[in-house]
């Protein structure tokens, strides 16, 4: 017996609602072999106990297979997380926590940031969902290989698509390819709900929220709409880039929006054919934001040939180039993120009842004057007439 046949044999185990193998993720931490005994030390990332267990038995029966008698399976798995603490109005009570990833101009990868943070956090073991909320822009379909899939209805729900181990959706799997939408703010911030409400998304861990670039009426929906949890803020080094960075961080700030941190794209490229990284559009410039804004750069995310790629392809690098420099990146991000979520839920969640506009149903905050405004939420769209977003 020796340990390519073991490997071997393990490769035939996949890990619980992926397609790859727990060889090719890289759980195998451990095979010794002493004689007629095996011991294999598995580690996961899902805290889920059936997960462990259903590995644990179908390695079992795959050593027995070539040959193993006497075999011994250990899978070590992290600790429960803890239920949501969130409170205030939450119109999907099924997702348990919510990330809002933002961007203050478009074309700096949030996108990109979306899929492979979400895939990320599905690969460490959390159930999840992601929300294409980029309305004028969604280009998560293609990206996550869904391209020309369109969704199934059931009675008045819709049924979100799945890849990659999570659940997706987007207006471009609902409309069609090329189709232009013109919408004003008040059907932007509909739309935003029915994502919300009308979307059969399972009991999600979190749900990964791809928003417009800017501060408007979408994110501003949102907030009012569920707890979010955390966000996060995609930029690249480029002045012209965090100035507007700055923007979507002090969007958070006013909507009681814990930050999770800043993604730097674009952070250096990583020559092919070296492996060597070059600072090609500088290196420095984000930190000096992080620090004024009392957060951090979760990860710095170089240009690498085969993001661009994956994202065209509907091959997201963190899934099928997991050793490359820029998907151990995206994990260690998203371990850091989730760490956060964890420690925002034990010290009590976050709350959205200081964000609801204040203005009697059935009245326009417009007709009001300007004296019915929401909260916080009234200077970061700087409107003049409150939260219905006009001037």
């Amino acid at each position: 017996m020796t340990k390519e046949i073991i490997e071997s044999a393990l490769m035939n185990v996949t890990y619980p609602g992926f397609t790859k193998d727990i060889v090719g993720f890289g759980f195998v931490k451990d095979i010794n072999i002493a004689g007629s005994v095996v011991t294999v030390t598995i580690d996961i990332t899902s805290s889920a106990p059936e997960v462990a267990q259903q590995i644990k038995d179908e390695a079992t029966v795959e050593l027995k297979k070539v040959g193993v008698t006497n075999a011994t399976v250990s899978v070590n798995a992290p600790k429960m997380p803890r239920e949501s603490s969130s409170k205030g109005k939450n119109i999907a009570p099924h997702v348990k926590n919510f990330i809002m990833v933002s961007s203050g101009k478009g074309g700096v990868g949030k996108s990109t940031t979306s899929v492979n943070l979400a895939i990320a956090l599905a690969m460490q073991g959390q159930k999840v969902g992601l929300l294409d909320a980029d309305i004028y822009g969604p280009n998560i379909p293609r990206m996550m290989g869904l391209e020309g899939v369109k969704p199934e209805i059931e009675g008045n729900k819709v049924l979100p698509l799945k890849a990659y181990g999570v659940e997706v959706m987007s207006m471009g799997s609902l409309m069609e390819d090329g189709q232009s939408l013109i919408w004003r703010g008040s059907m932007i911030m509909k739309a935003i709900e029915q994502f919300l409400r009308d979307i059969l998304w399972s009991e999600l861990d979190c749900l990964v929220i791809d928003m417009p670039p800017g501060t408007g009426d979408a994110q501003l929906t949102l907030a009012q709409s569920v707890p979010v949890t955390i966000g996060l803020t995609v930029t690249t080094p480029q002045m012209v880039a965090l100035d507007d960075s700055r923007r979507s961080l002090d969007m958070f700030k006013k909507l009681n929006i814990p930050l999770g941190g800043i993604i730097e794209n674009m952070s250096g490229f990583i020559a092919p054919d070296t492996g060597v990284e070059y600072d090609i559009f500088g290196r420095g410039t984000t930190e000096p934001v992080a620090k004024e804004f009392g957060t951090k750069i979760l990860s710095e995310i170089p240009i690498e040939p085969s993001i661009r790629t994956g994202g065209d392809t509907g091959k997201p690098i963190v899934y099928f180039a997991p050793e490359s420099e820029t998907a151990k990146r995206y994990m260690k991000a998203a371990e850091e993120l989730w760490a956060q979520v964890v420690e925002i839920n034990e010290d009590g969640g976050v709350d959205n009842d200081a964000i609801q506009p204040t203005t009697p149903p059935g009245v326009s905050a417009c007709s009001t004057g300007g004296a019915s405004t929401t909260a916080a939420a009234s200077t970061s769209t700087q409107s003049s007439g409150g939260s219905c977003g006009c001037s």
